[in-house]
């Protein structure tokens, strides 16, 4: 497979490489990556500024730096860099799970959602926790799960969220199809003062027992020690309300033609 590479802890992550060294033992492929840390951009691009890519060696490997975000990444190496769509995204290897609201948030996540605005076939992968010692295992476990994805294939528009337990295979539960939990992280901003006595904001959460009791939300099973794959669309379409909706003859000003 032609595999585009990307994340959003920037080109020297060391999650990257090891996806790279996992994935380039079988398949051709292509880095492009922030030339810096992108991390909760979501899904943002760059209008105006111009997006430059510098080709670069890192610990034998090389790759592009792109001074954009994660989705620039995919644009460009898609339409510039690689000339030609790959048969897949991977994004990652992120150090810090991606579950519940923080698939909104994650730069990690948007990169493989490119990918399926694309039509390609995509996986985000993070481990849990920042400790992360190494990722070779969770980077052999991705490149298994993108051979079978790319077998089955996706529908347009959905790509996979995997998050995995920081520890060895050998010691994880097993695998669990998962949906994204969504209940609120529990979060403040603490206040402090500069040296001109100005006063800043710094966001702090608590993202532990955020999910409730429901076993099959990503936070749970993560949390429980298991992989926890949940399929994401890029539609954010509320279906169930769509008809709903149609239903509150909704109109213009109060009268007259329906809006």
């Amino acid at each position: 497979m032609k595999i585009l590479l990307s994340n959003d802890d920037g080109i020297y992550a060391e999650g990257l490489w090891a996806l790279y060294r996992q994935f380039s033992k079988h398949h051709s492929v292509t880095v492009v990556a922030p030339d810096r840390e992108q991390s909760a951009v979501s899904h943002g691009i760059t209008l105006y500024q111009p997006l430059r890519a510098k080709k670069l060696s890192y610990c034998g490997f090389e790759g592009y730096a792109v001074n954009g975000k994660p989705a620039d990444c995919i644009k460009l190496g898609i339409q510039e860099i690689m000339g030609q769509k790959p048969d897949m995204i991977i994004s990652g290897i992120n150090p810090g799970a991606n579950v519940g609201i923080n698939v909104n948030y994650s730069g990690t996540v948007a990169a493989a959602k490119e990918g399926a605005l694309y039509g390609l076939p995509a996986i985000a992968v993070s481990v849990k926790g920042f400790d992360v010692k190494d990722y070779t295992q969770a980077a052999a476990f991705t490149e298994e799960l993108a051979r079978n994805t790319f077998e089955k294939g996706l529908p347009f528009g959905t790509m996979l969220n995997v998050n995995i337990p920081n520890m060895p295979l050998n010691q994880i539960e097993g695998v669990k199809i998962s949906h994204q939990g969504i209940r609120p992280i529990s979060e403040h901003f603490e206040n402090r003062i500069d040296p001109r006595n100005g006063t800043y904001h710094w966001l702090c959460g608590d993202l532990g027992h955020t999910f409730g009791q429901d076993p099959d939300a990503d936070g749970n099973a993560l949390s429980e020690n298991y992989i926890t794959i949940t399929p994401i669309k890029c539609d954010m379409t509320d279906y169930r309300l769509l008809e709903e909706l149609k239903r509150w003859n909704i109109s213009v000003n109060g009268h007259g033609k329906k809006v």
